[in-house]
């Protein structure tokens, strides 16, 4: 199952800033635990419901899991060996623009001991480094 937008007003879009930090989603929202990105890129659909599915799979479907990102910035990209103009390419895939301090994942429901076994499960899946959090801790 691919993340992507069901509808958007424009197909296309700029490619934008990545500089600074997480002005929002910067804080546990709604569980006891998270993870938070250390780094900053833009997370397509496919490496998110790969983390989820991790996650998933190891709490054994216990407990809540709460996704904060979603993919809905179209990223488009030219076929290769294509000469320069003939207008903007078709969109490739569809990401989520991740800043350091962002929430990814929460979790709640479950012990902290198997929340941070699936939380680093989660984060190999991931393309950037990220920090396991929790509310004891803040």
């Amino acid at each position: 199952m691919a993340l992507l937008p069901s509808k958007v007003k424009y197909r296309k879009q700029q490619r934008g800033s990545r500089k600074g930090l997480a002005k929002s989603g910067n804080f546990l929202a709604f569980g006891e635990y998270g993870i938070m990105a250390l780094d900053r890129c833009w997370m397509r659909g496919n490496q998110i419901e790969a983390a989820r599915i991790a996650i998933n799979r190891n709490i054994k479907r216990r407990g809540k899991m709460w996704i904060r990102v979603f993919p809905d910035k179209p990223i488009s990209k030219k076929p290769a060996e294509v000469r320069m103009g003939k207008g903007k390419a078709a969109v490739d895939f569809w990401a989520a623009v991740i800043k350091p301090g962002r929430i990814i994942f929460e979790l709640e429901g479950v012990p902290e001991g198997l929340a941070r076994e699936s939380m680093a499960l989660a984060a190999a899946k991931l393309p950037i480094k990220c920090k396991f959090v929790s509310r004891h801790s803040e």
